[in-house]
């Protein structure tokens, strides 16, 4: 089958390598993932299996995952530690972005670590195989039963509050528990409010007026193994300095640190890297991210007189975010002269909830008419009961039917795994592609699974007979 790559479309102004060279595409810095490619029907194809015959097989809405992206952008990272870090290093997918088996399973193969957030998430990982000495538990609320899980598969705990703390050092386990401790650097950073997490008002974290006094409390309990620091300073961040001014802080933490005792060899500078929604958006490539960061950790290491630490680092949008698209089949239009025209499509912010959330923007194509001139601009509107259910406010299309199918990019992080079942929709299936294969990863719900867990109580069920 005859295949174009999506470098520019002239009708739709997609530019879709935009100050990338072509020997290393950046994942982040592209609209689509890297395998996207118009064949002869003119059709969308990823990782070499077409769109709109992947509707017709697994239906939709559905994500569709390119294996080759995500295993690219996993490698960047990788590679680009190993290059830029004199000391040791790891890389750990934070998978709040996306987790699932395969996902997880992926990332590990690729020599990466994993980030989770919760006991699912621990869970998802464990089954997945990831090795529990890469697994890192974070979280400001972690239940007593989620650190006696963490203890029992002797993870590393990130620490993130005093509650946290006081209760590790009561918990019983059969050596010390591996630590790590969540400081808050106070850099800002400009992004979206939500997701701002390094500034003083959030609600993660030690405050920096706190670290003696934690210094002092884990240095008097020893069955508290504090092995690092950590800190992270938001998400879908474009701009370096405020990463390059993370490593001098960090190094600042563990200078102090050793002032009471404590051996500190791991810092983890947390994530944040941003990635490409729409033409406008022009986030850094994975490798100048991680060049400014090793060498801020290295440069403030070297300046101080002190060895190396292991240096961490947890992306999660960067290495999934451009790795997916999701597929929709579009349904009925409505036109309000001189205001706009509604096109609906049969999912939205039950599987995407961002733009409602976040405000956030997203550029879309029509799987089946990838040449066809852009002639009209038009509102995506999902098919759920709430006016603000709208999934692109302005979006540039060529004169669609019902039945088209239409593709919104960039759905990889935050759009699965914010899913929800509003309105009782059954959550999408996801495929992952790969030299013209598609597997199914995740099954999409039925209509039973919505009520799966749903209990009648008998005399309720005995009133609706009568």
């Amino acid at each position: 089958m005859v295949s174009t790559p999506l470098a520019v479309s002239e009708n739709s102004g997609l530019q879709y390598l935009p100050n990338v060279t072509p020997e290393a595409p950046s994942p982040n810095q592209h609209l689509m993932p890297l395998t996207a490619r118009v064949n002869e029907h003119d059709h969308l194809e990823i990782g070499g299996c077409d769109v709109v015959t992947l509707v017709q097989q697994f239906g939709s809405p559905l994500y569709i995952l390119d294996e080759e992206t995500l295993r690219t952008a996993c490698r960047q990272y990788r590679d680009a530690f190993r290059q830029h870090y004199p000391g040791e290093s790891l890389v750990i997918y934070a998978s709040k972005a996306w987790n699932c088996l395969a996902v997880c399973a992926i990332a590990a193969s690729e020599g990466l670590g994993i980030d989770v957030v919760s006991a699912g998430e621990l869970h998802t990982a464990l089954t997945a195989g990831v090795d529990p000495s890469k697994i890192y538990v974070h979280g400001n609320n972690k239940s007593v039963d989620e650190l006696k899980m963490a203890i029992a598969a002797n993870v590393t705990i990130v620490a993130d509050n005093w509650l946290e703390l006081e209760t590790l050092a009561q918990l019983e386990s059969d050596g010390p528990i591996r630590i790590m401790l969540r400081l808050t650097p106070g850099i800002e950073c400009h992004t979206h409010e939500y997701i701002r997490t390094g500034h003083l008002d959030s609600k993660f974290g030690f405050d920096p007026d706190q670290l003696e006094s934690v210094f002092e409390f884990v240095s008097q309990h020893p069955n508290l193994n504090c092995i690092g620091l950590h800190a992270h300073i938001g998400s879908q961040i474009f701009e370096l300095q405020p990463h390059q001014d993370l490593g001098g802080v960090m190094v600042q933490w563990l200078l102090k640190a050793a002032e009471y005792g404590l051996t500190i060899e791991e810092l983890d500078i947390g994530g944040g890297l941003g990635i490409r929604y729409t033409e406008s958006d022009d986030p850094p490539s994975i490798d100048q991210w991680a060049k400014v960061v090793c060498q801020a950790v290295a440069k403030a290491c070297q300046e101080r007189g002190i060895a190396l630490p292991k240096l961490i680092a947890e992306p999660g949008r960067s290495l999934i975010g451009s790795a997916c698209v999701t597929a929709y089949t579009m349904g009925s239009q409505k036109t309000i002269p001189s205001i706009r025209t509604y096109v609906t499509v049969d999912g939205g912010m039950s599987d995407n909830p961002r733009p409602i959330t976040y405000q956030s923007l997203y550029r879309t194509v029509v799987a089946n008419k990838m040449s066809a001139p852009m002639t009209e601009t038009v509102a995506i509107a999902g098919k759920h009961c709430e006016s603000g259910d709208i999934l692109i406010k302005q979006a540039q299309l060529p004169s669609t039917t019902p039945g088209d199918i239409l593709v919104v990019m960039g759905t990889g992080a935050y759009n699965y795994s914010m899913a929800s079942n509003y309105n009782r929709l059954t959550r999408p299936a996801a495929v992952l592609v790969s030299q013209g294969e598609a597997n199914v990863i995740l099954q999409r719900e039925t209509l039973a699974d919505l009520i799966r867990h749903d209990c009648l109580p008998e005399r309720l069920s005995q009133s609706t007979s009568e």
